[in-house]
């Protein structure tokens, strides 16, 4: 169960992010990226992964590589790319839960000492999972409360002719 101090700091951290707009996942990470001054990647999850997880974020030195489920619906994919955004804006560690074999697997050319964080989403039972998966609804949220951009050329004259837009 979330309690009300978790939900008060998740709430906290959303409400300073500026979303882009219109909104997309790919949108917001591309923002992200350049307001941290530091990489995120989005990449899929290569089928039959060993660690279980639908996601896993991992950051090296100089970038926070995502990793989702690829055979999934495009809803879940953004869910699950907001929860590990939510990781890593909560700042997360792994408290030291890392599968070297399932590493080497999925990063041949990266050193396991070159990784400084690994997190696998796989319950969300305790704190850090709860917090990522309240960000990710909260992020959900608050991109579905921003108005649409208005609409240019043929399409914004029509709209403003049939009074929709002024």
């Amino acid at each position: 169960m979330t309690t009300r101090r978790v939900r008060k700091k998740c709430q906290a951290l959303v409400s300073t992010l500026a979303l882009p707009r219109p909104f997309s996942v790919e949108s917001l990470i591309h923002d992200l990226s350049l307001q941290r001054g530091r990489a995120i990647r989005l990449r899929s999850l290569p089928t039959g992964f060993g660690a279980h997880a639908c996601g896993l974020v991992i950051s090296t030195d100089t970038a926070d590589e995502i990793y989702v489920e690829e055979k999934t619906t495009r809803f879940h994919r953004d869910h699950i790319a907001l929860h590990e955004i939510g990781h890593i804006l909560m700042h997360h560690d792994n408290g030291g839960r890392e599968d070297p074999g399932a590493l080497s697997a999925l990063l041949p050319n990266l050193s396991p000492e070159a990784i400084s964080r690994i997190l696998a989403r796989t319950s969300y039972t305790t704190e850090q999972e709860q917090e990522a998966e309240l960000v990710a609804s909260l992020i959900r949220a608050k991109a579905g409360t921003l108005a649409p951009l208005p609409s240019t050329g043929v399409r914004g004259k029509l709209e403003v002719s049939l009074g929709i837009r002024e």
